[in-house]
């Protein structure tokens, strides 16, 4: 059971690392920034745990638009890093 489950977890974590490189080519080849793009880019990072990259691309689909999604992911994940990784905030 344990080895389906590692299994399972390996196949998981390639489809993030794919869904993360489909959506780079995607923002890459868009002609105008695209709020949404970032959003998910975000939550494929956040659930590699990447929570530098993440933070970074929902700030970028805030820039794009005030109103997008990310704003709530945004706040979600810096009381997530706040809780349990003070020393992100203090070096």
């Amino acid at each position: 059971m344990e080895k389906q489950n590692e299994s399972s977890k390996m196949a998981a974590e390639r489809q993030i690392a794919q869904d993360i490189e489909r959506l780079n080519k995607l923002i890459s080849a868009t002609s105008s920034p695209d709020d949404q793009l970032y959003y998910r880019l975000g939550n494929a990072y956040r659930k590699q745990g990447d929570f530098t990259q993440a933070m970074n691309c929902y700030l970028e689909a805030m820039a794009i638009n005030p109103d997008s999604p990310a704003v709530e992911a945004h706040r979600m994940l810096s009381d997530i890093i706040e809780f349990y990784h003070k020393d992100y905030y203090n070096p």
